[in-house]
């Protein structure tokens, strides 16, 4: 992915005020039924801007690290740089990404719990020194490869309500710190600061309670061991809610007020990812295939039931699966339900339905059950909330394509944005006027940037 961002041809389009997110998905869906029906990406780039003012209003002493794996496409890596935040990187290429944005060092972080070794030279060789580690394998391998690096000790968080275990995956218990600062010590790598993560999927902010107090506990046992701590990391979880940003404030402000007041000197950051990006990209998708199932597999045995009194149910296959945009369907239930693009009306009958890949894996079962009307081939499917999980990566399903991204930004957030004093030359050498009822050829697109 290296010289991704020196590569990508890219650009943003300015709307006026009678354009919408909905009319700029209408023109590409015409033109992409014209020139072959593949899926695409629409960016709303103004959502992270708002999303970043509000976190700087609720959350404004914790300084947000975006996690790159989330979405790592350049309209949105440039406008996170441009607003200064910090990355949170997880692999060579990434950290590759964000230097080519010419990011500091100490605004990057190596976070994953597993590091390639190599990739571990390459970070010491880069200058980023501050990564994570929560077991004396991965404190050992750090001290081989990297030996000036500055660690986050990961302690690992539980579900406070008992229903389930949380985080367990990664991250060290608080007794066995102790050990972990007695080999850092031996082995001269230096121990600065305390990450956790708490999962999205958590639904009691008062888990916060505890992970802050064990982290207090690490930041007195790593004084005890001579280590200058200086850096809590409250990891990610954040869902794009206010809401849960204030609940989450609400709770983690007086705590850090006591633990690690300013006068401490200790920077308080977060990991933020999905909260950025997830409902800045809409993805549409193309029906390829149709089937309607056989009703006498849906028939009670020994019904007199006949094939007109049974509605059909439906299958649809998709341009798009879980060997792409919908990856993260495979670890976590798809919880959008698409809109139709077409027109139809509002009596028209709907039909139990469910949506499929391409692959023609079994795997690849995208919705299980929704209600839609009868759709033909190449009628379109609009999944919102889908700026993260694949954007930006590179697909196991080696046919599949990433689909194409068109940025889009109103004027209203792009004169907000000139308030929030973005700078980036380049960022504003990608923006171009979009007038509202007017299409735009691909050419004309590019040859109207400013």
């Amino acid at each position: 992915m290296k010289g991704f961002l020196e590569d990508a041809n890219y650009s943003i389009g300015l709307l006026d005020e009678g354009a919408t997110l909905g009319d700029v998905i209408d023109n590409y869906v015409y033109e992409h039924t014209l020139t072959g029906k593949n899926a695409f990406f629409v960016g709303d780039l103004g959502k992270l801007l708002k999303r970043h003012l509000q976190w700087q209003n609720v959350m404004a002493p914790v300084k947000p690290f975006y996690t790159v794996k989330c979405n790592s496409t350049p309209g949105v890596l440039e406008i996170l740089a441009a607003l200064g935040t910090g990355f949170a990187c997880s692999s060579k290429s990434e950290m590759a990404l964000i230097q080519d944005l010419g990011i500091a060092p100490e605004n990057i972080i190596y976070t994953n719990p597993c590091k390639q070794a190599s990739q571990i030279k390459y970070a010491a060789k880069t200058g980023v020194n501050i990564m994570t580690c929560d077991s004396e394998s991965e404190l050992k391998k750090i001290a081989r490869n990297h030996p000036s690096a500055k660690l986050l000790l990961h302690i690992a968080t539980e579900d406070i309500s008992g229903a389930e275990e949380m985080n367990m995956k990664f991250g060290t218990l608080l007794k066995s710190c102790r050990h972990l600062m007695e080999c850092a010590k031996e082995l001269e790598v230096q121990i600065v600061g305390v990450k956790f993560q708490v999962s999205s999927s958590c639904k009691e902010p008062q888990v916060y309670i505890h992970a802050i107090s064990d982290a207090r506990c690490v930041f007195d046992m790593a004084e005890e061991f001579g280590f200058k701590m200086s850096m809590l990391d409250i990891g990610g979880g954040f869902t794009g809610s206010e809401l849960q940003l204030e609940e989450v404030n609400h709770v983690i402000s007086p705590l850090l007020d006591v633990y690690f007041p300013e006068e401490s000197g200790v920077n308080v950051i977060a990991e933020p990812g999905c909260y950025y990006v997830s409902s800045a990209f809409t993805l549409a998708v193309n029906i390829i295939a149709k089937k309607a199932v056989e009703y006498d597999k849906f028939l009670p045995s020994g019904t007199e039931q006949t094939r007109s009194d049974v509605e059909p149910i439906f299958m649809y296959y998709m341009n798009d699966g879980v060997y792409g945009s919908f990856a993260s369907k495979l670890s976590e239930e798809l919880n959008t339900i698409p809109e139709v693009h077409k027109k139809y009306k509002e009596d028209e009958p709907l039909f139990v339905s469910s949506l499929w890949g391409p692959s023609c894996d079994e795997l690849d079962q995208i919705v299980e059950n929704c209600l839609l009307p009868e759709l033909s081939v190449g009628d379109w499917l609009i999944f919102d909330n889908m700026g993260s999980g694949t954007l930006g990566q590179q697909s196991a399903f080696t046919d599949f394509q990433r689909p194409p991204v068109y940025y889009m930004m109103s004027f209203t957030d792009w004169y907000e944005m000139q308030d929030a004093g973005i700078t980036s030359d380049t960022l504003m050498k990608n923006f171009f006027f979009v007038p509202s009822c007017i299409q735009l050829s691909p050419e004309d697109r590019f040859s109207t940037a400013a």
